[in-house]
């Protein structure tokens, strides 16, 4: 009698727990439906109400009827379809959630970049306007002073010296861009490390010395000169680290450069270039970051120095590419020193090709006619006089399909050489270059074509090869490129 009782309590008790799972999972379903939306996820949510509806029913059926065999075996197959039901719809509510978390993790990558965008953009609007304003200003002073000589050139001293600021700004962003893109390469060939270290310390020299700051070099820890690495991407390293010592060392103070080889096996070795100075040094916060982009220590003593507040950016990228570490060690007023280690692999001084030094003699430059062709009147004007004051003869052309109707209605070798622009409506200067190199006659075919570009990537320069032309000058254009490239492809000494 008391197991009937217990039996009976058992299934009423079940059957009341049933109902109330009935409620709890229509509101759950209400629920989903709402946050989900989309009827076709939540299909299989009707699935588990009608079974738990049958529970029920099997509860009931068994209180008033006492078949428990049947009903049982109908409960343990339904609870197991159950089962998988609700294992089905507990996937997808982690897919869900994984989903939004993702969502999450997006936008908050898509606000740190655009939140990066605005810092770069900000920071860019300030470096641009510096020696825009100086350019601006100067210019604007010059035209009030005309009549006075001194004046004049002071301004226009000013004037370029802020031009090669903006232009180094320039270049600094770019440069970063194609780093941060994937874009740069290493041009990896034998080197005379040595050598390298000389020419940079060559171009600073005259400037500590002016200064007044005692500069010393010293490679004699080097006893394996020659290795494999990119020299322009190596050279720029020293460049930009003795550049920041330079900055930030004032009157009176020093500059020290060391490079030494450490671990020499199996035909590698570690290079370790060391840059100390004893100038103003960081602060402790600034050098936890003094590697990222346009940071720069905001204090009153380095407020008047300019810089792009790339260059230890671009340095770390380069020494990482490399394969290498870049390390600082500084403190406030007792300067800093910044130290680099690549491991390079040794190589002989036979592998390096030494220059060959050849003497071209041709008739100078008053007797020669270049075509200049160009869009940009401003462009066309500076380029026309600055080219003129070096004797050349020019002619002008406006578009790539002016250039090939004025090559093709002269005689061969009536023009000496083409500048030839990249970026130009109507026809391009590949696209002119090309139909050059198509003409009948090989001799017009064949007229020198160099590239003046703003395009002034490795991989533009070797496009300008690839479509045939003979050279390339990077604008802005000045006097000594003009010269070494014509000198170059034209083969001959010019004055």
């Amino acid at each position: 009698m008391d197991s009937n009782i217990l039996i009976d309590a058992l299934i009423f008790s079940g059957s009341a727990l049933m109902i109330i799972n009935i409620i709890l999972y229509v509101r759950f379903e209400r629920y989903i439906r709402h946050m989900w939306g989309s009827r076709t996820q939540i299909a299989g949510l009707y699935v588990p109400i009608v079974l738990l509806v049958l529970f029920l029913i099997g509860y009931t059926v068994v209180g008033l009827f006492g078949r428990p065999d049947i009903v049982m075996a109908s409960i343990l197959f339904g609870g197991s379809v159950f089962v998988f039901i609700v294992i089905k719809v507990l996937r997808s509510l982690a897919e869900g959630v994984y989903k939004s978390e993702q969502l999450r993790v997006e936008l908050k990558a898509a606000e740190r970049a655009s939140n990066s965008k605005s810092v770069f953009l900000s920071n860019m609007s300030h470096d641009i306007r510096t020696p825009l304003n100086a350019i601006i200003g100067y210019s604007a002073l010059a035209e009030s002073e005309s009549d006075n000589t001194d004046k004049l050139r002071e301004y226009i001293d000013k004037i370029n010296i802020a031009g090669k600021h903006l232009l180094d700004l320039i270049n600094d962003v770019l440069e970063m861009s194609r780093i941060e893109s994937g874009r740069m390469h290493l041009e990896e060939a034998p080197v005379d490390i040595r050598s390298v270290l000389d020419e940079v310390s060559a171009v600073f020299a005259d400037q500590m010395k002016a200064k007044g700051l005692e500069f010393s070099i010293d490679a004699s820890g080097v006893r394996d000169r020659y290795v494999i690495c990119d020299r322009v991407r190596y050279m720029r390293v020293m460049m930009n680290l003795i550049s920041n010592s330079y900055k930030f060392t004032p009157e009176g103070g020093s500059v020290s450069v060391t490079l030494t080889e450490e671990k020499p096996e199996n035909g590698r070795a570690d290079y370790v270039l060391r840059v100390r100075d004893n100038g103003i040094g960081m602060s402790e916060e600034f050098a936890a970051k003094v590697f990222d982009s346009f940071e720069r220590e905001r204090t009153s003593t380095v407020s008047n120095l300019q810089g792009t507040g790339l260059g230890m950016a671009i340095t770390k990228n380069i020494v990482e590419m490399m394969g290498g570490t870049i390390e600082v060690e500084t403190e406030q007023d007792k300067g800093t020193e910044f130290t680099v280690r690549v491991n390079l692999e040794v190589t002989s001084q036979d592998a390096i090709n030494a220059p060959v030094v050849q003497s071209f003699e041709c008739e100078c430059a008053e007797d020669m006619r270049l075509l200049l062709v160009e869009d940009v009147e401003v462009n066309r004007e500076i380029a026309v006089m600055m080219l003129a004051s070096m004797g050349f003869m020019v002619e002008t052309a406006t578009n790539g399909r002016e250039a090939v109707d004025m090559i093709v209605a002269e005689e061969a070798g009536y023009y000496d050489a083409v500048l030839m622009d990249i970026q130009m409506p109507v026809m391009n200067g590949y696209e002119a270059t090309e139909m050059i190199r198509s003409l009948s006659d090989p001799d017009l075919a064949s007229v020198p074509i160099i590239a003046v570009t703003a395009n002034a990537f490795a991989e533009d320069i070797q496009k300008a090869f690839d479509t045939g032309m003979n050279g390339h000058i990077s604008k802005p254009i000045n006097k000594d490129n003009i010269r070494k490239v014509l000198k170059e492809v034209l083969e001959c000494e010019l004055s």
